[in-house]
């Protein structure tokens, strides 16, 4: 499949961070072509998505950040391998 077919190509796209249950008007369609094509000489596989499948442990990864934690002054407390235990310092009011 040097050469390379050209096909159809759609998308399903969130128009920006979802808040409680994704809807439809919070996903965008958008419809192209792709060449179909894998390098010469290459071990790659070709494959087409069938479904589209939303998981729900995605939901709490697809929240827009907060900055507050990362803006307030903090100072790191203790390392114990894995985690970062990091205390807040908020200023008081002079």
């Amino acid at each position: 499949m040097a050469e390379g077919e050209e096909v159809g190509n759609k998308q399903i796209l969130l128009r920006d961070y979802v808040s409680g249950f994704p809807k439809e008007s919070d996903m965008a369609l958008n419809s192209g072509t792709i060449r179909l094509k894998v390098p010469e000489g290459s071990k790659g596989v070709l494959v087409k998505n069938l479904y589209l499948s939303c998981d729900p442990y995605m939901r709490n990864r697809m929240k827009k950040p907060m900055l507050l934690a990362t803006l307030l002054p903090s100072r790191l407390d203790r390392y114990s391998g894995e985690f970062l235990y990091r205390r807040t310092v908020i200023p008081a009011a002079v």
